[in-house]
């Protein structure tokens, strides 16, 4: 299997889907809710999971695909090569702000990460890690995540984890809020993981996702050395939706035993 040809593949076909979704700003959207009002598809989200999937078929007709919109395959197991597409993730921030919104693609190989590419399409910055081979944004290196205390850290958090909710008991995120020094929400995985990458925040949370919300940034974040697993501290199930903690080395474990064990996640 030649994987230079398929990130090669993968690359093209991103940024070709990230020029559509920028032509497609002009025109009128057409806007369905899913699970509930808030998880919002657009027919743009749809056809881009399309053009990758006719993309991947015509030259790849052996791998398989896991969507967000559920134009590819139903999966049993990650045997195989198998890609994890989020054509738009972010959708309520498309829709908003035309910002703040990503194309994430986790290619893997009976169960590991093999590629993951980000691409932030409005600023025309791609995030992508090859196995063993680095991260990078664009053509630019990222180095290695270092450690950090809780104290110097930025956290990206979702504030409704931080108020009484239905998933989780709020107080038991309250004392981390408090000892960080601050706490960010973009409103994607995608790129949340991404600024994690790159040293924008020290640690991501999430209490629920699916594997193709957190499949890339998986990749890109363990090239640097950050740790990624769901909030009980176990690998995360690319199969089914979990929650999601992932931080610099050190952080992840610190922030794990004194802040994240007593919790029922």
């Amino acid at each position: 299997m030649n994987w230079e040809t398929i990130d090669a593949n993968a690359k093209q076909w991103v940024k070709e889907a990230g020029e559509k979704i920028r032509l497609s700003f002009k025109s009128k959207l057409n806007i369905e809710t899913k699970s509930n009002p808030n998880d919002l598809v657009t027919n743009i989200d749809k056809e881009i999971e399309q053009f990758f999937i006719q993309h991947i078929r015509a030259v790849y007709p052996e791998h398989k695909i896991m969507g967000e919109e559920g134009f590819g395959d139903e999966l049993q197991d990650l045997g195989g090569i198998v890609w994890l597409i989020d054509p738009i993730d972010g959708t309520m921030n498309f829709i908003h702000q035309q910002r703040n919104f990503a194309i994430s693609i986790g290619i893997y190989e009976d169960g590991v990460g093999k590629i993951g590419l980000i691409y932030d399409v409005v600023h025309d910055e791609l995030y992508h890690a090859f196995r063993g081979k680095g991260a990078y944004i664009n053509e630019n290196p990222l180095p290695k995540l270092k450690e950090a205390t809780i104290k110097e850290s930025i956290l990206a958090i979702n504030a409704t984890w931080v108020i009484e909710n239905k998933r989780i008991d709020h107080n038991l995120m309250i004392p981390l809020v408090r000892d960080a020094r601050g706490t960010r929400s973009y409103g994607t995985a995608a790129l949340e993981m991404v600024f994690l990458a790159a040293g924008r925040v020290d640690a991501y949370f999430s209490m629920r996702l699916a594997p193709w919300d957190f499949a890339a940034g998986a990749v890109i974040i363990e090239e640097l050395g950050g740790v990624v697993t769901n909030l009980r501290g176990e690998k995360l199930d690319f199969l089914s939706r979990d929650s999601l903690f992932a931080a610099k080395p050190g952080l992840h474990q610190t922030i794990l035993k004194d802040y994240l064990k007593s919790g029922q996640w």
